[in-house]
């Protein structure tokens, strides 16, 4: 067995392994508030969060999860909060793909966690960017009390998803809400601001105040059913339009109003007749090193995901540090701006270190997304960057303005952008390959990504000589040795603070993926941009040439 086959099998099974780790850590995501709270919900004749989206979505069709991580091994303090407190995700009911959020009451009665507000938020973005339906499932009992400081007054908290609910109404997107279980307190306008309101008999209540809080505010003793439940708001009060015995049944109507919405206009992205990849899919485990630091070629993995023979290079011999083109995922049109992670020869005959962007290629990429917004074929960016390049040189010939060339482009970018982080994902490289604040649709990372400022060893040794330096100006001594523990210390911590489980807990991406579902997510994400019309211009405003 030669060295390079050596090294692939090394690749394959440390993403193998990689992926296993993401599969477990979600297996115990799903269980929720945990095997007792699930019980409780079985017992009252409820289907948990996951059972609802199931029974929900069309049968055989594609469901991408958004969010699974988030909060992960965040809120120690207070037990946790696995997925948020929310299951959500992209999906298809009766043939028309919707967004679906659904409270899980397993995990502290479905209360809002700070980042519960801020996952349900990003829910509605991609809504709202797609022009997608989307469907709410509604059981909770209201902010975490705890907590309420950090998601009751701020534009990023709680109280923005009834402005979304009155926004996404004003613009024509349907919005349909099923009551299952506990809707409290200001939650109780989510349902009341959508199209429709479904509720489940005997469980299912909405209120502003609970029973508890009203005998101590007014002194009345009244029950939920009566203060709130469904026979109360379909026949006295008038505020649900429909009630139901069962989660199943009221699923059931979920389907048949989603199955009657009338067609919409589209955005009109090319897709034909998609093919399956020229190259095995499933060799993309060994083409990612197992190790961040050593090089790749980029094609090979581009070739993985594109339809067979689909990929046209564009200016392929000039600013080869970044690789732009055209192909076809699953028939759709795309653009792709790739890093190369080889080394490659500039064209003065100079090597280019592999993952980070010179000049050239910053100039080149600028280029080829004004390409695609003048075309309107949709952008995929497949990031492994370690930055910009730096030094005298690079600082003569202009990076910086050849680098803010490119972020201006990308952010007046009005094709629909979607990111896949397949490996490093640093400092500005971030920025100008299409991460999290440039507005991707959709933004996913492998398992083995890494975000940050810079590598764990630079930070690490950069904020080593501030901390010594800093002990020498009050005139202490540090031993090798003691430098050498610090030196641990701060890349444990730092590198802890890189991986995609870091990044994904506080939705910097919208999940961690299998790398071998690439190609579908990437189609899937463009099906649901498909679904709006691009109805501004592109213009890039000032640019340094």
């Amino acid at each position: 067995m030669d060295q390079q086959q050596l090294e692939f099998n090394k690749n394959e099974d440390t993403m193998r392994m990689a992926m296993s780790n993401v599969k477990q850590r979600l297996a115990v995501i799903a269980q929720g508030g945990g095997k007792k709270n699930l019980e409780k919900v079985k017992q009252r004749g409820k289907l948990t969060p996951r059972e609802r989206i199931q029974y929900l979505i069309d049968d055989n069709s594609r469901f991408i999860e958004i969010g699974a991580f988030a909060a992960y091994d965040m809120y120690p303090e207070h037990g946790g909060c696995p997925a948020a407190g929310t299951v959500a995700g992209i999906g298809y009911v009766s043939g028309r793909q919707c967004v679906i959020v659904a409270n899980d009451m397993t995990v502290k009665a479905g209360a809002w966690f700070p980042m519960t507000g801020t996952k349900n938020l990003r829910l509605q973005e991609i809504a709202i960017e797609n022009r997608l339906p989307i469907i709410y499932l509604v059981d909770s009992a209201g902010v975490y009390l705890p907590m309420q400081d950090e998601i009751f007054p701020g534009k990023e908290h709680f109280g923005r998803i009834f402005y979304n609910n009155a926004r996404m109404s004003a613009m024509g997107l349907t919005q349909i809400a099923a009551v299952m279980g506990s809707c409290v307190a200001g939650g109780a306008y989510l349902p009341i601001m959508s199209d429709e309101v479904l509720m489940v008999e005997g469980n299912g209540s909405i209120f502003l105040a609970g029973p508890y809080l009203v005998k101590a505010a007014i002194g009345e003793d009244v029950d939920a059913e009566t203060l709130g439940g469904a026979v109360t708001h379909t026949e006295i009060s008038g505020i649900a339009d429909y009630k139901f015995e069962s989660d199943e049944a009221c699923l059931d109507h979920i389907k048949s109003l989603m199955g009657k919405l009338g067609a919409q206009d589209k955005a009109g992205f090319d897709r034909i007749e998609a093919k399956d990849p020229a190259k095995p899919a499933n060799e993309i485990y060994g083409i990612i090193p197992a190790d961040s630091t050593k090089p790749y070629d980029m094609v090979e993995l581009i070739e993985r995901i594109v339809d067979a023979n689909s990929y046209e290079q564009y200016k392929e011999d000039y600013g080869k540090s970044i690789l732009c083109g055209y192909a076809r995922i699953e028939g759709w049109a795309v653009g792709i701006v790739a890093n190369q992670r080889k080394m490659v020869k500039s064209k003065k005959g100079e090597m280019q270190m592999g993952g980070v962007i010179y000049n050239d290629s910053a100039d080149k990429a600028a280029r080829f997304i004004m390409n695609c917004n003048q075309k309107k074929i949709p952008l995929v960016f497949l990031q492994d960057v370690t930055g910009f390049m730096v030094g005298s040189r690079s600082e003569h010939a202009g990076i910086i303005k050849d680098g803010a060339k490119l972020v201006n482009a990308v952010s007046n970018s009005v094709v629909p952008k979607i990111t896949i982080i397949v490996g490093n994902s640093y400092g500005a490289g971030n920025y100008a390959m299409c991460g999290k604040a440039y507005d991707p649709r959709l933004i996913f990372a492998y398992p083995n990504a890494k975000i940050a400022v810079m590598g764990g060893e630079q930070a690490a040794k950069t904020l080593l000589q501030i901390q010594v330096a800093s002990l020498k100006a009050k005139g202490e001594t540090i031993t090798p040795e003691a430098e050498a523990g610090l030196l641990k210390k701060i890349k444990d911590k730092y590198d802890q603070q890189t991986t995609p489980y870091y990044a994904a807990a506080r939705l910097w991406v919208d999940d961690i993926i299998d790398p071998l579902d690439t190609r579908t997510i990437i189609s899937e994400a463009i099906n649901a941009a498909n679904h709006a019309p691009i109805t501004e211009t592109f213009k890039t405003g000032v640019i340094q040439v």
